[in-house]
């Protein structure tokens, strides 16, 4: 037998799997909205449902499918809402929000110079997924972010 990597190459530890209402509109969306590459789909019985895709953005892959109740796969829309966050770091991360919010996503927290040292802000997709949107910007010390940080949720508290 030949040796098996358990991680298969390409593949990372952790690797995101959304579940969506309409599956197909969910890919395109993607693809506009991220630039996402479909690596592959495979579709439900009935040849139009999603049963499983694979997109890659940058370095890394996520998997999406359409909601199977009997499995227990729920979208944020079925469920009311999502607690989970996905991240991209990209390098342009002004242009990136500009697409996605073009292709249907809604502004959950603007853009901004964050004080961690990254340009970041927060959409929901028009699936229910939050994003968050990232351009590291600068890097900064421990002692500095925690300085920044105190001084940022400061400022929030007086708002």
């Amino acid at each position: 037998m030949a040796n098996v990597k358990p991680v298969p190459e390409g593949s990372h530890t952790i690797t995101a799997g959304l579940v969506v209402k309409d599956g197909k509109k969910a890919v395109e969306y993607y693809k506009t909205a991220f630039g996402a590459q479909v690596l592959d789909i495979m579709y439900g019985p009935d040849g139009k449902s999603v049963m499983h895709a694979e997109l890659k953005l940058g370095d890394s892959k996520f998997y999406l499918g359409d909601e199977m109740p009997e499995m227990g796969a729920l979208s944020p829309q079925t469920l009311g809402g999502s607690a989970v966050s996905i991240n991209i770091y990209t390098e342009d991360c002004d242009a990136v929000f500009k697409r996605a919010i073009a292709a249907g996503a809604t502004v959950k927290m603007p853009l901004a110079d964050m004080f961690w040292g990254d340009r970041y802000g927060k959409l929901t997709d028009p699936f229910g997924h939050h994003w968050g949107i990232s351009t590291h910007k600068e890097d900064v010390s421990k002692a500095e972010m925690e300085k920044r940080g105190k001084e940022w949720m400061a400022g929030m508290a007086k708002k």
